[in-house]
């Protein structure tokens, strides 16, 4: 997308933190924006933020309730007409880690956190889609999608998944004009992790574990989610994938990739497997490239069906 003037996105967690911060930065470049969101509190004190802006609507709207989220959507066309940006934002924290025996809040986290990015990018991809106009979906992972976060088992493994998610999303739609874009925030100030300046009477510093006093003092410094924001724009007028916005974790991603490439045995590949894989590569580079352009002779997506259709029972 050359120019966001005039388009329309449509935010999920849209109320509070990166996502009313996307909300702000979408404002200034002269968007409308659907802000979606379940927190009946942060919804209220969003629109008493933007208060007298006509180009703000907003959406009650539970993400892991599919039924619930297409309505909002069809709420958001009935209000502006149309969507060009999809901000697949909303997340809880929490939801256990990766060997207790407890189900419900993993299945909670993943349902939001994992699962609300699926929900609405199969309700709104669409919709751009038909509309011709082009546009961009933004899905909201984390850098607990690159690294690990350790004690949140739930959390970190949604967030791995959506970066991979994004990664096929990407590869399916540049063919269709569509651009796709993954945000990997670090210490943003939000919601999610509340200080215990913010509410004392349920959060007490004294006597709590020094790695959670540690996450205090990194979310006293950190990004303001309007910054975030405007990176998002930019992003999305660069047709960027990745989107990085805390550089404190470059030299930790630097050494788990030398890692990585460490592991790999050493013997050359057969040639049948090297011109496969190099083709892939070379198609999988173009579409996951800034400015991006449709992979020549079949689409990616179509491919991609191809290839499912070929692959034996109980394959993987």
């Amino acid at each position: 997308m050359d120019d966001l003037n005039g388009k329309v996105a449509f935010i999920t967690g849209g109320a509070s933190g990166i996502g009313l911060g996307m909300a702000r930065a979408f404002l200034e470049q002269g968007m409308k924006v659907s802000l979606a969101d379940w927190n009946e509190k942060h919804i209220d004190q969003a629109r008493d933020l933007l208060a007298g802006n006509n180009a703000v609507h907003f959406v009650k709207a539970n993400v892991a309730d599919r039924d619930n989220l297409r309505a909002a959507v069809e709420e958001t066309l009935a209000a502006f007409g149309k969507i060009h940006v999809l901000c697949n934002n909303a997340g809880v924290n929490g939801g256990g880690t990766a060997a207790s025996e407890d189900f419900g809040d993993w299945d909670r986290a993943l349902a939001v956190n994992l699962g609300g990015v699926v929900n609405g990018t199969k309700i709104v991809a669409p919709i751009i889609r038909a509309q011709g106009e082009g546009g961009h979906i933004v899905n909201t992972s984390s850098m607990a999608g690159v690294v690990p976060l350790p004690g949140l088992a739930a959390y970190s493994t949604a967030k791995y998944a959506v970066r991979g998610f994004s990664e096929s999303l990407r590869i399916q739609l540049a063919p269709k004009g569509i651009g796709v874009s993954c945000l990997f925030p670090g210490a943003t100030r939000t919601a999610l992790v509340p200080l215990p300046e913010d509410d004392p009477e349920n959060i007490r510093e004294e006597g709590a574990p020094q790695f959670l006093k540690d996450l205090w003092d990194a979310m006293r410094a950190a990004i303001d989610p309007l910054e975030t924001g405007r990176m998002v724009v930019d992003a999305i007028l660069a047709n960027r994938f990745y989107i990085f916005t805390n550089n404190e974790f470059l030299d930790e991603v630097k050494q788990r990739h030398r890692e990585i490439e460490e592991a790999f045995p050493q013997e050359v590949a057969p040639a049948g497997r090297l011109k496969f894989e190099n083709m892939r590569a070379e198609m999988v580079r173009d579409l996951m490239a800034p400015g991006n352009r449709p992979v020549p002779l079949e689409s990616a997506e179509d491919m991609a069906l191809d290839l499912g259709s070929q692959s034996p029972a109980g394959g993987q």
